[in-house]
């Protein structure tokens, strides 16, 4: 789902539910890796050049940050490696330095 972002430095916000984490054995990695990259396709629907995502469900949802990390850097990449599309530019917003060394080491 896109709306419009009011006003927020941005054109659309992209919504996504992610998973709630229970123990990784019910599906959680490829529902969060499908929340990611159904926003990078919205993404390109809209001809968008830059996307930024939250670390998706690893607040009250209590997905573990590095394996959350590790499937989002998996899908943006991926996404990026195909030549064709409009988005060039990924940026993460995380809040605090666990998400942020989780992220980091990912990559």
């Amino acid at each position: 789902m896109a709306t419009a972002a009011g006003k927020l430095p941005a054109k659309h916000v992209f919504h996504a539910v992610g998973p709630v984490y229970r123990d990784g054995r019910h599906g959680e990695p490829e529902l969060l890796a499908s929340c990611y990259r159904k926003r990078l396709e919205l993404a390109e629907e809209r001809a968008a050049a830059t996307i930024s995502f939250p670390a998706i469900s690893t607040g009250v949802y209590g997905y573990p940050l590095e394996e959350a990390a590790a499937i989002a850097l998996r899908e943006v990449k991926a996404h990026l490696e195909r030549p064709e599309g409009t988005v060039r530019e990924v940026v993460f917003v995380l809040f605090g330095r666990q998400a942020y060394d989780a992220h980091a080491g990912a990559l």
